[in-house]
């Protein structure tokens, strides 16, 4: 039974590959308003996808998107503090458990990482996790706008603009310093400035990354062959990868040096002179 059960699914796929490929051949190309390397480098620069603010200023798509992002996460925040949690039980149910999960998982990061002071970090952890993913998952809802210029646009997760990218870094990096503030005092500060490309590293590489998914996708979009399922396939894969491990990679750096910067030195010490006596 399981091998005529293969069978039949690897009859399947192919029959699907072939449609796919049928499909491909028939549709052709079309004219291209503008070559791939102009929709590439709009994809990147919005010169021409700018979006009117309120009719105050233009402004980068992504300006609009991380507004949006952080509209539902507020609301959903007040939301599940209204109606959900006075109704949380010593015996959790589904919805409960998956809240406590998320809040024990950032919670957790920020404890190992930093054991001598996580109480802020848990918080602030948690609530650029839930951004970083959730605004990176924006992006399939495929939210659309007028440019203008007149012309329909999708809105991008607010982290594929290199403004929103810059801000997380250099605030993840306040954050940081806070912590060597805390934990030292002044001479936080100097441990802190010691790592001085942090920002520009944290926030390029979270930039770097969320925006690859967003040119290939353009790319895939761009030729007319690979637009029959394939971009489907391609925007949610990258995206929920990207949405899984920016999320982790920004918050681990974050707890690493904040736990290292945050360290009280005494304590530091203490441990070099144990470790000599040994």
């Amino acid at each position: 039974m399981k091998s005529k059960k293969k069978q039949v699914f690897i009859i399947v796929w192919i029959a699907v590959i072939v449609l796919l490929a049928a499909a491909a051949v028939l549709v052709g190309s079309a004219p291209k308003a503008e070559t791939v390397q102009e929709t590439m480098r709009d994809a990147v620069l919005h010169e021409t996808g700018q979006v009117s603010l309120f009719g105050l200023k233009d402004v980068n798509p992504g300006l609009i998107s991380g507004m949006v992002v952080t509209g539902i996460l507020l609301i959903a925040a007040a939301l599940i503090r209204i109606f959900a949690i006075p109704r949380f039980k010593i015996v959790p149910g589904r919805f409960q458990m998956l809240i406590e999960q998320v809040v024990g998982l950032f919670d957790n990061l920020a404890k190992s990482n930093s054991p001598w002071r996580h109480g802020f970090l848990g918080v602030y952890l948690f609530a650029v996790g839930s951004y970083i993913f959730v605004g990176t998952l924006f992006e399939l809802l495929g939210v659309q706008a007028i440019t203008v210029a007149g012309h329909p646009i999708t809105l991008p997760a607010p982290l594929s603009d290199v403004n929103g990218a810059i801000a997380i870094g250099c605030l993840s990096y306040l954050v940081i310093m806070s912590g060597g503030i805390a934990g030292n005092g002044v001479r936080g500060i100097g441990k802190t400035l010691k790592e001085f490309s942090l920002p520009i590293s944290m926030s390029f590489r979270l930039f770097g990354a969320l925006l690859s998914g967003l040119l290939v996708t353009e790319l895939v979009y761009y030729y007319v062959q690979l637009s029959v399922v394939l971009p489907v396939v391609v925007g949610v894969l990258f995206t929920l990868l990207h949405a899984l491990i920016q999320t982790y990679v920004l918050t681990m750096l974050t707890a690493l040096y904040y736990g290292e910067v945050s360290e009280p030195d005494h304590k530091v010490k203490k441990a070099k002179k144990a470790k000599k006596a040994a």
